[in-house]
Order: C-alpha cells, then structure tokens, then sequence
C-alpha cells in the first residue's frame, strides 16, 4: 500500500489524469446502466423512485468494493489480465453486432417477466424486490467497469478512487450523462473504441510476462504510457464534440 502511495506522490499530474479518465468512463459506460435501471423503477410510486435508487447506490458501492478486491487480484495474477482483455474485447464485439440487430425496446426490462422479481416480490413486497433487482443489476455492471479500470493503472488506490468518484458522479448528475449522450450518441462509440483500446493494453500484459525485458515491455509498465493512455482516451472523446459544436460532424442531436 505504501508504495501505492510513493506513485501517487512522485506522479501526482498522471495520478490525476488516471482518476479523471476512470470517473469518465465510469460515467458514460454507466448511463445505459443508469436508464435500465430507471426503467425498473418506473412502476413504483413517484415518492419512492428515487428512494430505490439511492438505496441502489449503497449496492453499488458494496458491489465495486467486492470488484475491487477482485481487481487486486488481477493486478497480481498476470494471466488474469489478458483474459480481462479477452472478456473488454468481448463486450465490444457484443455491441458492435448488437447495434446491427437491435432497437432501444431491446434495452427494457421487464420486471413482471423476471423470475427473480417475481419470486422476491412475493415475500417482501414490489418496493424491496425493485430494489434487490436494483442490486442484482449493479452486481452485473460492476464486472465490466473494474475491467476497464484496471488496464488504465495497476495502482489500486487510483483504480478505488476513479471508480467509486464515478458512481457518485453517475448516480448524481445522470439527468445530465443522459442528455450528453443524447446531444452526442457517438460519445457511445467513442467509449467501446477506448474499452477496444483498453483491451488490447490489457492483452499486451501477455507479451509483458513473457518478455520483461523488451523495450515495448519497459514502455508499457512505465508512467508515460499511462499519460499516453489518457490522453489518448480524453481525445476519443473530446474531439468528436469539438468537431461536432464547430463543424456538426459528427451529426449532433438538439436539445
């Protein structure tokens, strides 16, 4: 931990680029996240939507925590980390053919077909299953964002910090993630280029094992790729909206 630390201190302007990176993602991966889960609490009550999902935020936490250990793991399993990649590689690959078969209906869930509502709902009521449900999914999110989090730094403090900012962020100003993403729908694409991306780092770790001692080695284990890495994820998403606000290309949608 210690020596986490050390890296913080000694790298202060690249620990700060990784956070602000990690809050990023976080916070864009988790807005399709975000309108599932609103979408879940629709049926409910005015007065106790947002009770639901607050208490889905505490879930959320605990979630990422249990994640998080997972993560240290994967910080000192090496083989771990290519298959992580592997699995990032997959989650592009999903999207990519689902947005060739599917529509936005796809993305709904329904709540009076879910075995696990069903049955929970029986015993402790509509309200407290929505929230389990709430859990449930947030269990599932966290896998794929801890992932993504770990290709960006092995520092465990920095990955803890990025991710659980972003989960506040997100749970926060999700009204205005949702309207960026609808002003801005290619923000989407930009977030499964930089997932792509942080999936072949994580595949290199393969090379890395058994290569230690390569210049490409030496060069990703180093502070400066992970600058690199960064800026390259803040230009993936900042120059299409530059392009777009100057030039409306790509195309932007009114608000």
């Amino acid at each position: 931990m210690q020596a986490f630390v050390q890296q913080i201190v000694d790298n202060p302007l690249a620990s700060l680029a990784i956070v602000g990176n990690l809050v990023i993602i976080e916070s864009l991966l988790s807005v399709d996240n975000a309108a599932v889960l609103a979408t879940m609490v629709m049926d409910l009550p005015a007065t106790q939507r947002d009770k639901a999902l607050k208490y889905g935020i505490f879930g959320a936490y605990i979630f990422r925590g249990l994640a998080m250990l997972f993560a240290s793991f994967l910080i000192k399993i090496w083989w771990l980390k290519p298959l992580g990649g592997l699995y990032l590689l997959y989650l592009v690959y999903n999207w990519w053919k689902g947005k060739q078969t599917t529509t936005e209906e796809d993305d709904i869930i329904d709540k009076k077909t879910n075995w696990f509502y069903k049955t929970t709902a029986r015993s402790i009521g509509s309200f407290w299953a929505t929230v389990a449900l709430v859990e449930l999914m947030d269990m599932a999110f966290s896998i794929d964002n801890v992932f993504a989090a770990v290709a960006f730094s092995s520092n465990i403090i920095l990955i803890c910090t990025g991710v659980f900012i972003g989960i506040l962020a997100m749970r926060f100003v999700a009204q205005a993630f949702v309207q960026l993403m609808h002003r801005y729908p290619f923000l989407e694409t930009s977030a499964f280029v930089v997932i792509a991306i942080l999936g072949v780092k994580l595949l290199m770790s393969l090379y890395e094992h058994f290569y230690p001692l390569s210049c490409i080695s030496v060069f990703l284990g180093s502070h400066t790729a992970d600058i690199a890495v960064s800026i390259i994820t803040v230009t993936i998403f900042l120059m299409p909206i530059l392009s777009a606000y100057l030039f409306n290309y790509p195309k932007q949608n009114k608000l």
